[in-house]
C-alpha cells in the first residue's frame, strides 16, 4: 500500500493548506470563539436572571440550538442570513454576505449556547457569600458581576471554555459543505483535482490529532496554573 502512497502531493500542497486552508480555519474559530463566548456570558446572565421572561427566552434558545445538528445550522444561516439582512434593512433583493461571514454568524450564534451553560456553572459556582459581601459594601448587581463573579467565573472555566474551543475547530470543517476553501474544504480540492483522496484526507486527519492533542495538552498544562485553591 505504501508503494503507491504518493507524499509527493502533499509536499506539493502544503503551502496552500496551511497558508490558505488552515489560516481560514483558524480565523473563524478564533473570531467564532470570542464571539460565542461574549454571547454565551450574556445568555449565561439572562438564565440566571430573576425576570423570569429573560431566563424562560435564553433557556429557550440554549436548549433549541442545542437540541439541532450543527449541519443543518449551517444550511440555514448560509441560506437566510442573506434575506433576514434585507429584511431588517429594507433592501428589495437578499443581500450577499458571503460564506466566510455567514459562517461566522453561524458558529457564533451555535457555539454561544454551549458557551452558556459553560458559563453558567462558573458563575454558579461562586460561593453566594461573596455575592453577599459585595452587597453588603453597596456595589450593585453589575458591579458584583464585573469585579467579583465573572473574573473568578473565567478563571475557573478557562479550561473548559478552551476544550470547547478545541470542539469549536474541529467543528469547523463543516464549512466544507459550502465548499469553503478551509483546510478540509483545501485538502479536498487538491484531493479532486490530482485523485489522491487516501492520501489527502489521511493527511488532513494526521494535522488534526496532531493538533488537538497538543491543544489538550496545552489546556492541562493552563488548568494547572490556575486552579484557584479552595
Amino acid at each position: 500500500m505504501l508503494s503507491s502512497f504518493d507524499f509527493d502531493v502533499i509536499a506539493r500542497s502544503w503551502p496552500y493548506l496551511f497558508k490558505t486552508g488552515m489560516v481560514f480555519t483558524l480565523e473563524l474559530t478564533v473570531l467564532s470563539m470570542l464571539g460565542g463566548v461574549a454571547l454565551g456570558t450574556l445568555l449565561a446572565l439572562g438564565r440566571l436572571s430573576s425576570l423570569r421572561p429573560l431566563a424562560l427566552l435564553a433557556a429557550g434558545y440554549v436548549n433549541l440550538i442545542r437540541a439541532v445538528p450543527l449541519v443543518l445550522v449551517i444550511f440555514w444561516f448560509y441560506f437566510l442570513v442573506p434575506y433576514v439582512a434585507a429584511w431588517v434593512i429594507g433592501a428589495a433583493e437578499p443581500v450577499k454576505v458571503g460564506t466566510f461571514w455567514s459562517a461566522l454568524i453561524t458558529f457564533t450564534l451555535f457555539q454561544a449556547a454551549y458557551y452558556c451553560e459553560i458559563m453558567r456553572g462558573g458563575i454558579q459556582a461562586i460561593a453566594k457569600g461573596q455575592v453577599y459581601a459585595a452587597q453588603a459594601l453597596g456595589m450593585g448587581y453589575w458591579q458584583t458581576m464585573r469585579h467579583i463573579v465573572l473574573p473568578q467565573a473565567f478563571r475557573n472555566m478557562l479550561p473548559v471554555l478552551l476544550t470547547q474551543t478545541i470542539v469549536l475547530f474541529q467543528d469547523v470543517s463543516l464549512v466544507y459543505v459550502l465548499s469553503v476553501p478551509d483546510f478540509v474544504g483545501a485538502a479536498s480540492k487538491i484531493a479532486q483535482r490530482d485523485g489522491r483522496l487516501v492520501e489527502m484526507y489521511l493527511f488532513v486527519a494526521v494535522v488534526y490529532f496532531i493538533l488537538c492533542c497538543l491543544l489538550s495538552w496545552m489546556v492541562r498544562m493552563l488548568q494547572r496554573r490556575v486552579a484557584i485553591v479552595r
